[in-house]
């Protein structure tokens, strides 16, 4: 039985743009696991799998059924142990941690800042009321509000990945020689604002992108070949 991934769309069931089933992807892709691909609305991810789930990603494997990137990633180490290693080792769980909690605490604020606006307009109908209301809530503000003061947030963002612009000056990915799901978690961020951003803010050169354009181009190209935002 075919691994099912149900991700996140926007009203273009080809537009797969969330962070987190973007680390899932190149989780699957990396222990080189078929999977198929299950195109989810945010209205509609409350009826997948009979209420299973809030949140994409949701994984389906044989009666196995998990959500959250970061325990799909644990199980996919575990249950396929022969397969290229996501964390190698403990080292790498507790380097996870870490940057878990960094990539949430200190690039998703400034993406969904830059790009939330960008994301309400690729949405369906349903969608974009569902997301309004949600977002407007959390936010205290208009997502129009939001949107006319994001480009103060760029140089915030630059700023945020100068750590990872260091790491890299001496290695070649956050797991040394390799990729690990590490790297996956600061690529979904950074995917989530090429696919749904529509102005420029990662530097074009540097280490950073360098590291990106490498992950884009793994795995017969499946990060690149995702629309970029308009």
């Amino acid at each position: 039985m075919s691994i099912k991934l149900y991700e996140l769309c926007g009203a273009d069931e080809n537009h797969l743009f969330s962070p987190h089933c973007w680390k899932t992807r190149m989780s699957l892709a990396h222990k080189g696991l078929d999977f198929n691909s299950l195109p989810t609305s945010f209205t509609q991810v409350p009826k997948i799998e009979g209420g299973a789930t809030k949140a994409v990603p949701l994984l389906r494997d044989g009666d196995t059924l998990l959500s959250d990137s970061y325990e799909i990633a644990k199980y996919l180490e575990e249950t396929y142990p022969d397969a290229p290693t996501l964390f190698g080792g403990e080292g790498g769980v507790a380097l996870t941690n870490f940057v878990i909690n960094w990539s949430q605490s200190q690039l998703h604020p400034l993406i969904g800042g830059l790009a939330m606006k960008d994301i309400y307009d690729i949405l369906a109908d349903e969608d974009q009321i569902y997301f309004r209301q949600d977002r407007e809530a959390k936010i205290k503000m208009t997502l129009e509000e939001l949107h006319a003061g994001r480009e103060g947030k760029v140089a915030m963002l630059n700023k945020a990945l100068l750590p990872l612009k260091l790491m890299l000056k001496g290695q070649a990915y956050i797991g040394g020689d390799a990729p690990l799901f590490a790297d996956y978690v600061v690529f979904g961020a950074l995917q989530w604002m090429r696919m749904t951003c529509t102005i420029p803010v990662l530097a074009e050169d540097g280490e950073v992108a360098d590291w990106f354009n490498q992950l884009l181009d793994m795995y017969e190209g499946m990060g690149r070949s995702a629309n970029a935002a308009a």
